[in-house]
């Protein structure tokens, strides 16, 4: 296995992971169990994945099958039980706390249901706080904020206050956030599931096209038939396991 390449704590260098071979992500044999009223529930046993470079992949299915937890440890916002999570070569679950947070903040944008924005700042505001995390100078991060603003059409709104945005215009600051680093992997868990059709249809266009443009993948939880028809693969999870799905 290679080791870890990562080494500065706060900004998580990922050089070699960009640069590195496909696939992109491989998971093995990820289980993963909660205790509920001291009854244990088998959320995910041996999940099995290879992810390529901006493939797009949608997980469908009823709620409580395990989608979100799965999408979670993709992202390593949670850890397995066991098993093992490769970023080209790196099992990232084998990293610290600190470190993981930084690889995290650099390696893969979220979007989720509820856009978790920050409502006392404004769109440029809530954008470019990954890119402060990561270290950047304010004006660096303003900047990369600004251009993806502009791309994702909230050209006149970069100063406005979340609050004072419409649902769909909140959703696209969530996306510029997810994106402002430009990271290896887009996760989106329900991202269209408070937006009305017209703001959903364009949402779901707009994530293809930065997907085309930017090279990163996509795996996206959603129960839009519409969005998972989208995507160049469709999958459900049967028995705490991935597979393929009509």
């Amino acid at each position: 296995m290679v080791e870890p390449q990562i080494h500065d704590s706060e900004s998580g260098n990922i050089d070699e992971l960009k640069n590195a071979s496909a696939p992109l992500i491989v998971v093995r044999d990820i289980s993963k169990s909660f205790t509920s009223n001291d009854v244990r529930v088998d959320v995910l046993s041996g999940v099995d994945l290879d992810l390529a470079p901006a493939e797009t992949m949608a997980i469908v299915g009823a709620s409580g099958i395990g989608k979100s937890t799965f999408l979670h440890i993709l992202g390593v916002l949670d850890r397995p039980d066991s098993g093992t999570l490769l970023f080209n070569g790196t099992n990232v679950l084998d990293l610290p706390d600190a470190q993981l947070a930084g690889f995290r903040n650099e390696t893969v944008g979220f979007v989720f249901q509820f856009h978790h924005l920050l409502p006392e700042f404004s769109a440029i505001e809530n954008t470019m706080m990954p890119a402060l995390i990561k270290g950047a100078l304010n004006t660096e991060a303003r900047s990369l904020a600004e251009q993806i603003l502009v791309r994702v059409g909230l050209k006149d709104r970069l100063n406005h206050r979340v609050t004072k945005l419409s649902g769909g215009e909140q959703q696209r600051v969530a996306l510029a956030r997810a994106l402002v680093l430009k990271p290896l992997v887009l996760l989106a868990d329900e991202p269209t599931g408070n937006l009305d059709r017209k703001n959903s249809e364009e949402a779901h266009r707009l994530m293809l096209e930065l997907n085309a443009e930017m090279g990163m993948s996509i795996v996206v939880v959603t129960h839009s038939v519409e969005l998972a028809n989208q995507m160049f693969r469709r999958m459900t999870i049967v028995n705490g396991k991935l597979t393929e799905t009509n």
